[in-house]
């Protein structure tokens, strides 16, 4: 039954296609071909002209946009266009536009584009509208918008066509405009803290700064292979040491790993870089942007994330990883000395164990993302991290197995990253020799061995406190949104063919 239905709607709409472009082979031979048209003077929007109403009153504006719905009442019609601020409602009769222009205005179809001249006023109902004096087509829909009362409701089919998805659900818009805002806020923050923006390098010739696997090309002319970057890490010291004290980059990371509602190959990240600053600092400076860039654009920090109430007002909690363990399971990690007692604490837990992350730090690292992260509701920063998932981590002063890194956690996922930044070259050096042995032994997620990176750490770079964060995953936090391909105006989608 669905199949059959499936033809009949194909049937129609090859039908619906074929009269629209019939009408445009009419205008075109007619000499109004509306893809001649090059240029259109508009003088208001349609949110301009509500917001001044008393202003605009009976004075003549010049509107432009997609015709989302017409009511065709004899010599005169009523139609509503969509522009990029919203809609408005047009008042067409055959006494101002004249019988030729009034009938080409009633060929016209939901979803082509128009130009209006006209005087505001408003209806007997109230509603404030623009009764036209000139029409004019300026771009033909060949194919039509989704049926008015279900619109354009298959996720997947919003995902593929987006340009659809925006024209006929006006809320999608608005998610992409507060993604905006939300990037624009901090960046307010990060200039005004005298952070200065720069851009590295998207393709590497070593793939570092994450534990991520990375996607390869080759570059014809050195014919070698290389990296879209994982991460921004690397290259953003590397200016700390030049002399740059607060340096920070947004912009898109490449990560060849699975899709899911919080993953997608390609996603935009924020790190930032502060000479003579720790991990406690990063604590703080985190903490404002999220808090102020909530209020700037939701105008509060209590929010509600998929039905959950989450509180974003400072300060918020600190807890170390093993206390967080102990908090949640009652298992305590400051007594498990041995990579056998982890292990067997592990099994009796349920933990699964990676088979080739078996220390005591990588177990320590899987409890917490087995039992815990998902239980931190509210902002919470999880800090002292085991050093075998922290090569790029300064160690804590009384400890060689945990380092100065932490998490934020809201909402029960992970949304921001953070070290005292190792600096000692030659700790650096051994921690990247570590990670190749652990490449290969099959963890294609290590880091590689970056020799230019040792070499500016041998010049000198001072204590430095660095984050990395999502910005996809922030705005789905401020905008309610369940995946992170809601967030992303064009996800990564697998060909239909």
């Amino acid at each position: 039954m669905d199949e059959k239905n499936n033809v009949e709607q194909e049937l129609d709409m090859n039908q619906l296609m074929k009269v629209r472009r019939e009408k445009l082979e009419k205008l075109q031979s007619e000499g109004k071909d509306p893809f001649q048209i090059t240029k259109f003077n508009r003088t208001h929007t349609s949110k301009e002209i509500k917001e001044n109403f008393e202003e605009l009153e009976g004075k003549d504006v010049t509107i432009a946009g997609r015709i989302m719905a017409k009511r065709i009442m004899g010599k005169a019609s009523f139609c509503h266009i969509q522009d990029s601020e919203g809609k408005i409602q047009c008042y067409v009769s055959i006494n101002d536009l004249g019988e030729e222009s009034y009938k080409a205005f009633k060929e016209d179809d939901i979803g082509d584009i128009v130009g209006i001249t006209g005087f505001v006023f408003k209806t007997k109902t109230e509603e404030i509208s623009v009764h036209a004096k000139e029409l004019t087509l300026l771009s033909k829909s060949l194919r039509p918008l989704p049926e008015k009362f279900h619109g354009l409701k298959d996720t997947d089919l919003r995902y593929r066509q987006r340009y659809v998805d925006l024209i006929v659900n006006p809320e999608v818009k608005d998610t992409f405009m507060k993604r905006t805002a939300i990037i624009k806020e901090i960046r307010k923050i990060l200039d005004e803290k005298n952070f200065v923006e720069v851009e590295t390098p998207i393709l590497n010739t070593i793939a570092g700064g994450a534990s991520a696997r990375p996607f390869i090309t080759h570059h014809n002319t050195l014919d070698i292979d290389m990296y879209l970057r994982i991460a921004t890490e690397l290259y953003l010291k590397r200016l700390i040491v030049g002399g740059f004290d607060r340096v920070y980059e947004i912009g898109r990371i490449f990560r060849n790993e699975g899709m899911d509602i919080k993953h997608n190959p390609e996603f935009t990240t924020i790190e930032f870089y502060q000479a003579y600053a720790n991990m406690e600092d990063m604590m703080d400076l985190i903490e404002e942007i999220i808090s102020r860039t909530a209020q700037k654009v939701l105008g509060t920090t209590k929010i509600t994330y998929q039905d959950q109430a989450i509180d974003l007002t400072p300060s918020w909690r600190r807890v170390t990883m093993i206390d967080a363990i102990k908090e949640v399971t009652g298992i305590d990690f400051h007594t498990i000395t041995t990579d056998e007692e982890a292990q067997a604490a592990a099994k009796k837990a349920g933990v699964p164990i990676d088979p080739i992350k078996t220390t005591r730090g990588d177990i320590i690292a899987q409890f917490f993302d087995e039992k815990v992260e998902e239980t931190l509701i509210q902002p919470t920063f999880i800090y002292e991290y085991p050093i075998e998932n922290s090569p790029l981590a300064k160690k804590m002063p009384d400890s060689d197995n945990m380092t100065q890194r932490f998490e934020l956690f809201i909402g029960g996922r992970e949304y921001a990253n953070a070290f005292s930044e190792l600096n000692d070259p030659i700790d650096q050096y051994e921690r990247f020799l570590d990670q190749v042995r652990q490449r290969e032994a099959g963890d294609d997620e290590a880091n590689m061995m970056d020799t230019d990176f040792v070499t500016a750490l041998e010049y000198g770079m001072p204590p430095t406190g660095g984050l990395g964060m999502g910005i996809d995953r922030l705005v789905m936090l401020l905008t309610d949104a369940a995946s992170i391909r809601d967030v992303l105006l064009f996800p990564t989608m697998k060909p239909l063919n």
